[in-house]
């Protein structure tokens, strides 16, 4: 047992800790003792542990699940345009997608500060740190929808838009922008929520908004026949509906936001620069390889869209369990319960494993029909085919590395995220240059691209993680600190 300065006590080696009464032990407070665990109670640890986990990934995973589901209904819709409307919904996505992932901090980042402060019952410290996000959140957002107003055909242009395509793409990119200040504010109502172990309300809010947006799409394209654009419409008038739901339950949960400080501000803004390298970093690739496709040509562009769109709504139902991953693992080590971080990492790294080979099967079986429900183009359908076979063997390695995004970010330490996911380029680049090169590598050459990319993401997080066991534990602030 360590006896510290400030009244705490801690033991150096647990299992299960139990609060009991000790007449030998005459300082104030609670203490913690270590008790006995024998087979049968490690068992039930595990069970709980496995309820726990259920209970976050479960609705995170529909959460998750439901923005993907909305990109194939979304290609869906626009695939019944034509073959050009597709290409230059391809670009388009792609585009945002960069902008887009580069605001998830608000999300990751939000949740692991209100997970730590909830963990160590600093309720007030939970909201400045919440008001923090939305006050980032919204400056963000003004900030980046001025920007892609500016370069968005600089864009296109880089990513092979030319054309009727190109100038579609534009349209689509500028009026999606608008709908990004809203997005953001989403993106921190989540990552709150989810830090208080709530992700029930963020799925009932996805459902919700990506529901109005399907109905919305389908009404303004083929209904007012606006098209491409209309479906940039629908998405900005889900989004700013999203935002409203989660701005309300955010002032509705245990500990609202609250005027934040200007250190509160200068933390979230410090997690993003670090998160936000990284996230530029992870972008990067799927950027990368939508522009190798494009140079290949328009029905393999086409195909890759269809094919990437089914493998991203697969492969980040394994995401889902990156959140209890990150949620279990901040708390515990904020709690300095070591042992608890690992067994809920292990967990899920083995839950993730398992999950991602059996999607594996899935994406390989939905090659066989799913292509057809998205474009009648033959030679499309064949790409897509071909696309959704090589994507399969990608998907355990996918899950794992989902997984052990999770983790680290429950550690907190975003530089080595940052480090992993630069270092993990050069992986991709030697496949996607000899893809340029000779285009008879076509979409699996790409696939296999992606595959090395994310197997190198993979074993540099599990190095980081490996490691952290000699970093040093906090101990818990004494009550009187708690506020």
């Amino acid at each position: 047992m360590t006896v510290t300065g400030d009244g705490w006590r801690r033991l150096d080696s647990v299992h299960e800790y139990v609060t009991v009464p000790h007449v030998l032990i005459s300082s104030p407070g609670p203490t913690y003792i270590l008790a006995g665990v024998g087979e049968a109670g490690r068992d039930i640890s595990r069970r709980d542990l496995d309820r726990r986990i259920a209970r976050l990934a479960i609705p995170a995973l529909g959460a998750i699940a439901a923005e993907p589901l909305y990109n194939l209904a979304d290609t869906a819709i626009v695939g019944h345009l034509g073959r050009e409307p597709l290409d230059a919904l391809a670009i388009a996505t792609a585009t945002l997608s960069v902008v887009v992932w580069l605001a998830v901090f608000l999300s990751t980042a939000t949740t692991t500060q209100v997970s730590r402060h909830a963990a160590r019952g600093e309720r007030t410290a939970a909201g400045r740190a919440v008001g923090a996000a939305y006050v980032v959140a919204a400056g963000w957002g003004v900030v980046t929808t001025a920007v892609i107003m500016l370069i968005t055909p600089v864009m296109v242009t880089l990513l092979g838009g030319h054309g009727a395509t190109g100038g579609a793409a534009v349209s689509y990119i500028r009026i999606a922008a608008l709908g990004l200040p809203f997005l953001y504010l989403s993106y921190a109502g989540n990552g709150h929520l989810t830090g208080l172990e709530n992700t029930r309300t963020p799925l009932l809010i996805a459902v919700a908004a990506n529901t109005v947006n399907v109905a919305l799409e389908i009404w303004f394209v083929f209904g007012l026949q606006a098209g491409l654009a209309g479906s940039a419409w629908g998405t900005v008038a889900a989004q700013v509906l999203a935002a409203a739901a989660y701005g309300c339950a955010s002032r509705r949960s245990a500990t609202p936001p609250v005027r934040p400080r200007a250190s509160d501000i200068s933390t979230v803004l410090a997690d993003g620069h670090r998160l936000s390298v990284r996230t530029i970093a992870l972008g990067v690739v799927p950027l990368a390889a939508t522009a190798v496709t494009a140079r290949l040509g328009p029905v393999p562009l086409a195909g890759q869209q269809i094919a990437y769109r089914l493998w991203t709504l697969l492969s980040l139902s394994t995401d889902a369990l990156a959140v209890p991953a990150q949620v279990y693992v901040s708390a515990a080590l904020s709690r300095g319960d070591r042992p608890a971080a690992e067994g809920a990492a292990r967990r899920t790294l083995a839950l993730g494993l398992a999950a991602g080979i059996g999607l594996a099967g899935l994406t390989a079986a939905l090659a066989l029909f799913a292509p057809g429900a998205f474009t009648q183009d033959p030679a499309v359908r064949q790409a897509a085919v071909t696309a959704l076979l090589c994507a399969a063997f990608t998907q355990p390695l996918a899950a794992v590395a989902y997984v052990y995004d999770g983790i680290i970010l429950g550690l907190g330490d975003y530089a080595a995220m940052r480090r992993a996911m630069i270092l993990a380029i050069a992986a991709f680049v030697p496949l996607a240059a000899l893809v340029l090169r000779f285009h008879w590598l076509g979409l699996p050459g790409v696939w296999a691209a992606l595959g090395c990319w994310l197997a190198a993401r993979t074993v540099l997080l599990g190095r980081r993680w490996a490691t952290s066991a000699a970093d040093p534990l906090p101990l818990p602030p004494p009550p009187a600190a708690r506020r």
